[in-house]
């Protein structure tokens, strides 16, 4: 299914940020934003709804100790328990303190890793995927705002996107 878009490119950060605001402003609809480098506040001004991967890097930081606490009881009480130094293990409560720096590398080790993966499944990256980039020139130094035409007039869309700093205004069939 093919939908036309209005491409608006920029050549400054800035003046990116303001046409954002003042095309939310106009009620206008934002698909994607395009950009080389990330711009602080852009999340804001378009509206998104904040990210919860930190909730999740908690959630894997909580399974990481727990994965750890069991394991060390397991290997180090239970199946192979050690007399290390004269003191023995009898339980893991007595040996905790030793059991703390594997503790928390596991938890970090767990966060850190099922966050890049929970992210990348987020994203849609994954290994092999095609690029979505519309415009080359959006990997180096210009600013590529895509705004759905909807009901809109393309020449109202187009003159409004030129009054707020746009260097090129492209309409597009964006296949879907």
């Amino acid at each position: 299914m093919a939908s036309k878009v209005i491409h608006a490119l920029y050549t400054d950060d800035d003046v990116l940020m303001q046409a954002v605001k003042d095309t939310k402003k106009a009620h206008y609809h934002i698909g994607e934003i395009y950009t080389p480098f990330p711009v602080h506040g852009l999340d804001k001004a378009m509206g998104l709804a904040p990210t919860r991967l930190a909730i999740t890097s908690f959630i894997y930081g909580i399974i990481g100790l727990a994965v750890s606490i069991v394991m060390m009881n397991y290997i180090m009480i239970e199946d192979w328990p050690q007399d290390i130094g004269g003191k023995p293990s009898f339980s893991y409560i007595e040996n905790m303190p030793a059991f703390v720096p594997v503790m928390f590398e596991l938890t970090v080790f767990f966060a850190a890793h099922l966050m890049v993966i929970t992210f990348y499944l987020r994203s849609k990256l994954w290994p092999f995927k095609q690029a979505e980039n519309p415009d080359v020139r959006t990997t180096d130094d210009h600013f590529l705002m895509e705004i759905d035409v909807e009901n809109h007039s393309v020449e109202e869309l187009s003159m409004f996107l030129q009054n707020t700093g746009a260097v090129e205004v492209n309409l597009i069939d964006k296949q879907e």
